[in-house]
């Protein structure tokens, strides 16, 4: 069977959790690899979603260790979208903005 792997990197601004995963993640870069299969049969070429990981580099008494962690489409996109509303939050809070200047 014809398997492919893609990576991409995933930006998080704020701390953030997973579902499945109780600990909370740090905020950084993640890399996200795919695995897909090639559909067998059709007259063009099409691949399949068959895992999703998100790779994470363990802290403390794990430092240096790096784990895939399983992941679901939807589970990733949750958490990078409450990333972006935190990040909107805090942008148009009134802590956000900077006082106005004395001219």
């Amino acid at each position: 069977m014809d398997m492919r792997s893609t990576r991409s990197t995933v930006t998080f601004s704020h701390p953030f959790t997973l579902a499945d995963y109780p600990v909370e993640l740090p905020a950084g870069d993640y890399e996200v690899l795919v695995e897909e299969e090639l559909i067998q049969g059709l007259s063009f070429e099409a691949y399949r979603r068959t895992a999703t990981y998100l790779e994470v580099c363990g802290r403390g008494s794990h430092a240096g260790r790096t784990e895939l962690r399983a992941i679901s489409d939807r589970a990733l996109n949750e958490a990078v979208s409450r990333d972006l509303m935190t990040s909107e939050t805090n942008i148009h809070s009134d802590a956000a903005l900077s006082p106005q200047e004395d001219i």
